[in-house]
């Protein structure tokens, strides 16, 4: 990574370095390579200038993953503007609101995000961009207008022979300037928006740089399919890679397995970057039913897997997963422990890491190869990781993190600011966990999905969701307290149990049974007193996790 503690620099000398090479794909769509992408940021850069944009102006961004989303926000960031990526999952309303609260100036929208849009409850914005074509679908100032219409002839001007290496010039930023201002999805509360500094990117690229960076080489592939308006996908799909020279393929689609599986068989990705539900539905229904055969199942049982066998198996994951990976790295929610103790057990390369939006988002991570099942991995390189508790390594306690990572504040929302970093700088993430001797950390929960037992004991559902999500044909659950009594909500894997040859009408018999089966699995405390089968997937934000809130008062 050499000295740099300029993130635009290394955008600079990646394009530079790699001008010929390819650079971001849409997947089944067009490519641009690296210079390709240098020509369309000077472009965005010239519109922004006759424009009016200053450094400093907000430029909002909302649309599905797509090379000339990242060209957007590539641009923004260079030329010295704030990004404000946002999900393209949201609502209209939620759109808009954050659109006004960040007070954009420009507008990037996407294809599917712009019809649903109303410009007229964005007063303050000055005009709207189309991602595809980068043509204006709005505009309200006479500059922004000519300086688009007259955009070719500008650059014409500007470089009247060639666009060349040499040519390209960005705005170095401050450590301590706001790169991007990142609005969570907030699964029980409204978003706040996340000031994320210039340094804190510089330090989740560098700390991949320094990871990978003996793995990873110029030319490689990845696949982008967690949305980038998050800062997991935009980091580690994206931005590291451009930074490392790779070539990245967008999805421009949900993430389904069967879209994933194929794309992993095409690309061929040399890292697979993922939240655990994509990862845990690609292996039950790609993986798992090629071992169902009654001598695997029996082998499977077996304490120590014949070395030959596990080998085997291990083949059919990594071409489950394009047959190059070096490594599969999950965050974002927790890993389902039956998938991963499987896993670990056949030598497959998967670790989990732990992030946060505040902290763009790298909080902890350790590679495969040392990776312990069941943790996250130990604080990242500058990075401070404590349990505020009086026995961190037994008695469960808020992690508290500090160092390069962690964000500049809420925007517009010091109270907000102030209840989540205290004036040491400690974030406060709200997880709760312990912490080993050796520094590896083990979540055991949301401090806000805590529940308290009828003897103050204290119950973390995420724990036992995880045991109910083991058993037969549970697909996904969540566990909610009623009075002093929990009761899991249960939406079943219809495809297997109909595959099974099973009638419906036993579906209330088979999760009674997994309930009693649960309850052997867990304390006195944590037993489950009732169920309730949900016909419907549960709600989820971009990221995948349960919108757990929603689900609170659910009648039994």
């Amino acid at each position: 990574m050499n000295a740099y503690t300029n993130f635009a620099e290394l955008l600079r000398d990646s394009i530079v370095r790699n001008w010929d090479l390819d650079a971001l794909t849409d997947y089944d769509g067009a490519t641009l390579q690296y210079k390709d992408v240098a020509r369309k940021i000077e472009k965005l850069h010239i519109l922004f200038e006759n424009a009016g944009i200053k450094p400093g102006d907000k430029i909002a961004l909302c649309g599905r993953n797509s090379a000339n989303w990242a060209v957007a926000f590539l641009s923004t960031l260079t030329y010295g503007a704030v990004a404000v990526p946002i999900l393209h999952e949201f609502k209209a309303e939620q759109v808009q609101d954050i659109v006004n609260h960040s007070e954009a100036r420009l507008l990037f929208a996407g294809d599917i995000v712009w019809p649903t849009l109303d410009a007229g409850k964005m007063p303050h914005l000055e005009g709207i961009v189309h991602i595809p074509d980068f043509m204006l679908l709005v505009s309200r100032t006479q500059a922004l207008t000519e300086a688009r219409e007259h955009l070719n002839e500008l650059f014409g001007r500007k470089y009247p022979k060639f666009f060349r290496p040499e040519h390209i010039c960005y705005r170095e930023a401050l450590g301590e300037e706001a790169a991007m201002i990142n609005y969570t999805s907030g699964t029980t509360s409204n978003s706040k928006g996340v000031i994320i500094p210039y340094r804190a990117i510089w330090s989740n690229v560098a700390f991949a740089k320094g990871v990978l960076g003996e793995e990873i080489h110029i030319g490689d592939h990845v696949v982008s399919m967690l949305p980038m308006a998050h800062m997991y996908g935009m980091m580690f799909e994206f931005l590291y890679e451009f930074t490392a020279g790779c070539h990245v393929f967008f999805l421009t689609r949900i993430p389904s397995p069967k879209i994933v599986f194929k794309a992993f068989s095409e690309i061929k990705p040399r890292i697979v970057i993922s939240v655990p539900l994509i990862i845990e539905k690609i292996i039950r229904k790609n993986v798992l039913p090629k071992l169902q055969t009654p001598s695997m199942k029996l082998l499977m049982k077996v304490p120590v897997v014949n070395d030959g066998i596990r080998a085997r198996i291990r083949e059919q994951l990594i071409k489950a997963f394009g047959g190059n990976i070096y490594e599969v790295i999950l965050g974002g929610a927790a890993f389902n422990s039956e998938i991963e103790q499987f896993l670990h057990r056949m030598g497959f390369p998967f670790t989990v890491g732990y992030g946060s939006t505040e902290c763009a988002p790298i909080i902890g991570y350790e590679d495969w190869k040392t990776f312990r099942p069941g943790s996250c991995g130990k604080a990242a390189p500058r990075m401070e990781v404590r349990i505020d508790s009086p026995d961190p390594q037994n008695v469960v306690g808020e992690i508290l993190v500090r160092g390069t990572n962690v964000m500049l504040g809420y925007y517009k929302n010091p109270e907000a600011t102030a209840a989540t970093i205290d004036k040491e700088g400690w974030y406060h993430t709200g997880d709760l966990g312990v912490i080993d001797a050796e520094g590896y950390i083990y979540i055991r929960g949301r401090s806000k999905n805590m529940l308290l037992g009828a003897n103050g004991q204290n119950i973390y559902p995420e724990e036992i969701e995880d045991k109910l999500n083991t058993l037969p044909y549970v697909s996904e659950c969540v566990v909610i307290q009623k009075s002093e009594k929990l009761y899991a909500l249960i939406h079943p894997d219809y495809d297997e149990f109909e595959k099974a040859g099973l009638n419906l009408s036993d579906l209330h018999a088979t999760m009674e049974a997994n309930r009693k089966e649960l309850n052997t699995m867990v304390a006195g405390y944590e037993q489950i007193s009732g169920f309730k089968i949900m016909q419907q997937e549960f709600e989820k934000t971009p990221k995948r996790s349960i919108k757990r809130f929603l689900y609170e008062n659910e009648e039994i």
